[in-house]
């Protein structure tokens, strides 16, 4: 299965949107509403879980299935992807001895965010999203992989 421009450019601008929401509102609970940290953070997490969910339904696999199951596995594969960032930070910090803030913010939010984006590219495409879009036969499926379908991103 190919991987269409679109597709990629879809997934990614959903997932800013949903980085723009998830930071905004952290730092607002936190900062402006004085949130205990972990609290704001889940808060702020299923958030931005929410509004990729929605930029990838209504966007990026827009005509696929939509409902709970599919908003459920996203959140699952999310969480996956922050488990991820986490064990790359672990490794890096307590296994390999890299313990400055630099080392720290390299292996999360860097090689941990990219890990993690292609596992989160991986479990939408084929976990959550997988599957012909309703109501198109499979021939039309077919050329909507090769690019002849408009996308929403342009």
């Amino acid at each position: 299965m190919s991987i269409a421009k679109s597709e990629v450019i879809g997934f990614a601008l959903a997932g800013i949107c949903a980085y723009a929401a998830d930071l905004g509102l952290f730092v607002w609970l936190r900062s402006g509403l004085g949130w205990d940290p972990f609290a704001a953070k889940s808060l702020s997490f299923v958030a931005g879980c929410t509004v990729a969910y929605l930029g990838n339904a209504f966007g990026t696999y827009r005509g696929r299935r939509v409902g709970w199951r599919e908003y459920t596995v996203f959140f699952a594969v999310n969480i996956a992807g922050a488990v991820v960032q986490l064990l790359c930070i672990g490794v890096s910090h307590y296994g390999l001895g890299f313990t400055s803030p630099r080392a720290d913010t390299l292996s999360g939010a860097v090689f941990g965010m990219a890990l993690a984006t292609c596992l989160r590219f991986w479990g939408t495409r084929t976990l959550v999203f997988g599957g012909q879009p309703e109501g198109l036969p499979p021939e039309r499926h077919s050329r909507a992989e090769e690019g002849s379908r408009t996308s929403w991103t342009g």
